[in-house]
């Protein structure tokens, strides 16, 4: 029977990460070229932050700022909402409607292992209609 814990969904992925001091622009290429919404902004590899689609297009492109000049550090969500590697997929669905973000970086103990997307979670087979909360 498949798992419905969040570290089941991030088998095999790899940490995709940015440090917040590389260009906005270099972002977008990353987001673009791995087919993401989302990366983790690592400082020593430690989690301080998230940029996303959302971010840029709010922050920077209606912000009318220079995505080639404005570093990813100057407009990132700091400190985001995290979830545990072991919870399941219907608690990290819960609190991804509850703080109105589409992505959770994944943590084991203080280490960061990946980032689950909320279309991620619909595509686990062992979710009937009634196990997760409807998402309208």
């Amino acid at each position: 029977m498949p798992s419905s814990r969040v570290i089941d969904v991030l088998a095999g992925r790899p940490l995709r990460g940015v440090s917040g001091s590389v260009p906005v622009a270099s972002a977008c290429r990353r987001l673009r070229d791995d087919g993401i919404g989302a990366l983790l902004v690592l400082r020593r590899r430690r989690l301080v932050g998230i940029i996303s689609e959302r971010d840029i297009a709010i922050r920077v492109v209606a912000g009318q700022r220079d995505p080639m000049l404005t570093l990813v550090r100057e407009v990132m969500t700091p400190d985001p909402g995290t979830i545990a590697a072991e919870a399941s997929l219907a608690e990290a669905h819960r609190r991804m409607l509850a703080g109105g973000v589409l992505h959770l970086p994944v943590m084991r103990d203080e280490e960061v292992i990946g980032m689950i997307s909320l279309r991620d979670i619909p595509a686990a087979p062992e979710h009937g209609p009634g196990d997760l909360p409807a998402l309208g």
